[in-house]
């Protein structure tokens, strides 16, 4: 049962991060506008970290759990809903979209956050560390499904209906229908925990928490200079996170290679987040291994912006290639990720040790976010094959972290 519901909290949390920029795109934004609207959707995963000091005071955390599902579902309905209004009262139907899906983001955080305390209380130490693989598969199964599956959908309906509202909605109305069914599993499936085991679980929690806070206290600098290193490290993948997919549905009169909804939705959404995965798992098990491993990784991370860049000067000329591209690019992302996994243990403690989807973690996110953000404008500035050759230049920039870690 504890295996849906992080399946469950990936479906909320993958359309705010990848679907929402083409469903932005779709509505008439241009890249600079529908880049900087994406990356305020990840505003809520920063500021998650100042909810849980007030979360790990609440007592009955299960039934909270059901309450924010509850509202999960209906802010994805509420999402469906703002497809279909073409020009309301007072917002534009565009903006009343950004707002619902700035609801839903909201609302995952806080989601993650419960369902994490949850877990963590209602579990031992010793059967939370066998789910570790479990779980992770199926919330990666859980993102090809919400990035993947979803895009491909959407992108028949469109097909079908010729109407890119209409088939939006249609899209995260069954997004909701799904969501609904691991809500309702959960609803008769979870139980409390026991008040006594409750209390000492709670203490232990806050004593841990006092613990981190201390820690971060007495080394301010410290902790200043790890999220300069970290933001140096993620860099060139903060440049390349939206303007990937601005290529890929972007028509050839701007330069880019006019995918269909279908071919993103397979490319990026299964073939990529399949291998993304595969290389986030390989280097948690390398770098936990040995630690010159993390020289390795930390190339990887660097490589990455040239698949794009190749792309650009050779664009592959059917899905086969395109699928390759994406699938090396998404691995070496991966794998360069898992190097980012020392800076965030260095500034979180242990408090995100056992943490699904690096990119849902409040540093890492915050560190992407001013990239991500400036990212469209800079396409529209620049071109894609210019830009992408400035992404691929950023790689120094990534070096020079590893260097300043070193010297640490």
């Amino acid at each position: 049962m504890f295996l849906t519901l992080f399946a469950a909290e990936e479906i909320p949390a993958t359309i705010v991060t990848f679907v929402a920029l083409l469903m932005l795109l779709q509505l008439g934004l241009t890249p600079a506008v529908a880049t900087l609207c994406s990356a305020l959707l990840f505003v809520p995963w920063v500021l998650k970290s100042f909810m849980r000091p007030w979360l790990s005071r609440v007592v009955n955390l299960r039934w909270q759990l059901h309450f924010v599902e509850a509202l999960l579902f209906v802010s994805l309905v509420l999402l469906a809903f703002s497809f279909e209004t073409v020009n309301g009262k007072w917002l534009n139907g565009k903006w009343l979209v950004f707002l619902a899906l700035l609801l839903v983001s909201l609302l995952s955080a806080w989601h993650e956050l419960v369902a994490r305390m949850y877990y963590e209380r209602t579990l031992s130490p010793a059967f939370q560390r066998v789910l570790t693989i479990p779980k992770h598969i199926c919330s990666q199964v859980a993102v090809i499904f919400t990035y993947g599956a979803l895009i491909f959908f959407v992108g028949m309906l469109q097909v079908y209906f010729r109407q890119i509202r209409y088939s939006w909605a249609l899209g995260c109305y069954v997004a909701a229908g799904f969501f609904l069914l691991f809500a309702f599993l959960h609803l008769i499936g979870f139980h409390g925990v026991k008040s006594e085991e409750l209390r000492v679980k709670n203490k232990s929690n806050q004593l841990e928490e006092q613990d981190i806070e201390s820690k971060s206290n007495s080394s301010f600098l410290t902790l200043h200079s790890s999220f300069i290193i970290l933001f140096l490290l993620l860099l060139p993948q903060a440049l390349m996170f939206h303007a990937r997919v601005l290529y890929l549905y972007d028509t050839h009169a701007h330069g880019g290679l006019q995918c269909t909804m279908q071919e993103i939705g397979f490319a990026l959404g299964t073939v990529g987040v399949i291998a993304f995965s595969l290389g986030l798992f390989l280097s948690r098990r390398l770098i936990t291994s040995t630690f010159q491993l993390f020289n390795f990784s930390t190339i990887a991370l660097v490589l990455s912006p040239f698949v794009y860049l190749g792309m650009t000067i050779w664009p592959p000329q059917s899905l086969l290639a395109l699928c390759c591209c994406t699938m090396t690019a998404q691995l070496l992302f991966g794998l360069g990720l898992g190097a980012c996994r020392l800076l965030v243990s260095a500034i979180s403690g242990i408090r995100y040790h056992n943490t699904i989807n690096m990119l849902q973690i409040p540093i890492v996110s915050a560190a992407l976010f001013i990239p991500m953000a400036l990212s469209g404008w800079l396409v529209e500035q620049l071109g894609y094959n210019t830009y992408f050759l400035v992404n691929a230049l950023t790689a120094p920039v990534c070096l020079l972290g590893v260097w300043l870690l070193r010297q640490r």
